[in-house]
């Protein structure tokens, strides 16, 4: 007889017992007849307004979705795709296949022609919601190559009045044929909900790929559930808490948030407006919980960064001496040292003066916990959201894992560290110093990858490819990918990971490729922050007509040469950058040079870039570029410059 999942605790906030037999529908069901329409479980800004969303709505229109796949044919175990701006829409359909006995795969919006083709094509795809006339017309142009792809369904009307294949179903349409199903068989949906079980298949996610085609990683109810659970028991949230959902769904860090923890807390989730308005519209919500990859923050400071150098004098000293205050504070507790009485009344007077109108602006006043991961974070961003007051804290995981497996604990964060396992989770470093994770949390296999599988999956145990190593304190410290860590001229191991994240930190740079494995030195090649750096040369009163005139003007080198040696401070010499190029260009996932979530593609770039990674270690001062671009609508712009060579005095 099959155990039915427990909730125990105080009727107030109940915790749910995460067992074998949970699965992600039983539990949304328990939680939306829980708050039902006295709850909010989200909302969407539209024309500037924010629209409610309740529990009682989620579960009202997830279940005419699901019916209607049903009433479309979906069979048991098909899978279905969802392609799309994060909107309560995504994730009705996500929570209806599901609820549908489906497998939900979902794609990154921006995806090329060929990544939409592929993922769909070997995920077997049967059905696939696509937002709008864009993600529509993707569709449309591979359907022919994806034949097991039977039904695109479409929400956003705009633009689609002329679109007439068979093939094409409004998300409207559908819901009315799932309301249908359900006058005819009222307990089906119900019935539905109370099949299956923890250990079988609820999600296919794709990785990213840095080196390869992407390959799918096959989720299980019970790795995201038990994974919010852990994660949850560290850093507990409430149900009156917000949360803002911005990031892909087709990233594991949103699903473990949105879904892992979201569902099991029922705290709000809430949608932008657009991908453009996001850090505007979380400043309007003003989270309780964030989570983003580094490249956000990065991009906060750089915010703060710029107005500080576009602000008055008054303006730019109080902002000195309050970060100044906000980093000593910061030491005292990164070294776990009290904070003496003089020093805590500075702290709150800097607060009060600069602190917090700058965390309101950023969105973060209301921030208990704040984390980063799928990528290194230099020290230098974490000890500047500290200054502030941010209790930001790195993870570290993989869509292996369901998303995490460690995480820094409140009071105990070093920045070198990513922190400690949670609860359920062990780690082990092997003898060649990889990375190795024991946990309910990891996935199931790769689909159609037996060999990949049985590469990632030894004895239990997942094998992450990472390197590191386990410190005096317990912490888990992340050196790189095995393929990317470099050896040094002095034989020693090096992370470019960890330089390139000091590189970035400079308001003027932003992205940043060091190179020099088994090298005499080190160089870089430099895409610049071309918003800030053309402010910049306003001020100066520089001319130039685009990107590609202004990175290599004589005195944008000399800025970006100023923002290496920064960064070469306290480093050893052999790990200092000695020659770098400003890039005529930004690095672009859609050049395949950088993934979505925005990781550099090295052995990719190697190639592409090989005449300057030769002239970076010869004795050229000027590289000549001549090469076509080729934009994502199909245009080609013709680039012929000549791209310098600086070395760094």
């Amino acid at each position: 007889m099959q155990q039915e999942h427990k909730i125990s605790g105080a009727q107030e906030n109940p915790a749910i017992e995460i067992t074998k037999e949970l699965t992600i529908p039983r539990l949304f069901y328990h939680q939306a007849l829980r708050f039902g329409k006295n709850r909010v479980a989200m909302r969407e800004k539209e024309f500037g307004i924010w629209r409610p969303v309740t529990w009682q709505d989620y579960l009202d229109n997830v279940k005419s979705i699901s019916l209607g796949l049903i009433s479309l044919g979906l069979r048991e175990g098909e899978k279905i795709s969802m392609i799309g701006t994060n909107r309560p829409e995504g994730l009705w359909a996500e929570m209806a296949a599901l609820c549908a006995r489906g497998i939900g795969v979902w794609l990154f919006q921006d995806c090329l022609l060929e990544e939409v083709r592929y993922i769909l094509d070997h995920s077997d795809t049967r059905f696939l919601f696509a937002e709008g006339q864009e993600e529509v017309d993707k569709a449309l142009s591979i359907l022919e190559e994806c034949p097991k792809l039977e039904k695109i369904i479409w929400d956003d009307p705009k633009g689609m009045r002329h679109y007439d294949q068979d093939c094409l179903i409004s998300l409207k349409e559908l819901q009315e044929m799932g309301r249908a199903l359900d006058k005819a068989q009222p307990t089906l949906f119900a019935d539905l909900i109370q099949k299956g079980h923890g250990d079988e298949v609820a999600l296919l996610f794709y990785t990213s790929g840095t080196t390869s085609l992407p390959k799918g990683a096959l989720l299980s109810h019970h790795n995201m559930l038990i994974m919010g659970k852990n994660l949850m028991s560290v850093d507990p949230c409430r149900d009156t808490d917000d949360y803002v959902s911005y990031l892909p769904f087709a990233w594991i860090g949103e699903q473990m948030m949105s879904i892992s923890c979201g569902l099991q807390i029922g705290y709000t989730l809430n949608f932008p407006e657009s991908t453009e308005t996001a850090q505007e519209n979380i400043r309007d919500i003003g989270p309780h919980v964030m989570f983003a990859p580094p490249r956000m923050y990065e991009q906060m400071t750089r915010t703060v960064q710029v107005k500080y150098l576009d602000a008055a004098w008054p303006k730019r000293k109080a902002y000195a001496l309050a970060t100044a205050i906000g980093y000593h504070v910061a030491n005292l507790k990164f070294d776990k040292k009290p904070v003496p009485v003089i020093w805590a009344v500075l702290e709150w007077l800097a607060y009060i003066t600069v602190q917090k109108k700058l965390k309101d602006h950023l969105g973060l006043s209301r921030v208990r916990n704040a984390y980063t991961g799928g990528a290194a974070m230099g020290p230098d961003h974490f000890r500047f959201f500290h200054a502030l007051g941010v209790n930001l804290k790195q993870i570290y995981g993989q869509t292996e894992v369901a998303g995490i497996s460690v995480v820094h604990r409140s009071g105990d964060i070093k920045f070198d560290t990513v922190g400690l396992p949670i609860p359920g989770t062990e780690i082990q470093i092997t003898e060649e110093g990889e990375i190795i994770t024991r946990s309910p949390s990891v996935f199931l296999g790769y689909y159609k990858n037996p060999e990949a599988t049985a590469k990632a999956l030894k004895g239990g145990w997942l094998h992450s490819d990472d390197r590191g190593f386990i410190d005096d304190d317990g912490h888990l410290v992340v050196f790189d990918r095995t393929k990317d860590v470099f050896t040094l001229r002095d034989g020693k191991p090096f992370s470019p990971q960890y330089l390139e994240t000091r590189l970035k930190f400079s308001p003027y740079i932003k992205d940043s490729w060091v190179i020099g494995d088994k090298r005499q030195y080190i160089t870089a090649v430099l895409c610049i922050d071309y918003s800030v750096v053309a402010n910049w040369a306003d001020e100066k009163k520089l001319t130039y007509t685009n990107y590609q005139e202004l990175s290599q003007k004589p005195e944008v080198y000399d800025l970006v040469e100023k923002q290496i040696r920064q960064a070469n401070k306290d480093l050893p010499e052999p790990a200092r950058v000695n020659k770098f190029t400003n890039l005529y260009k930004e690095f672009d996932a859609d050049d395949d040079e950088l993934t979505r979530t925005r990781k550099l593609r090295r052995q990719f770039v190697e190639k592409r870039y090989k005449d300057i990674l030769s002239a970076l270690y010869s004795e050229m001062d000027i590289v000549h570029i001549d090469t076509t671009i080729k934009y994502e609508d199909g245009r080609e712009a013709h680039i012929k410059t000549d791209m310098h060579i600086r070395t760094v005095q």
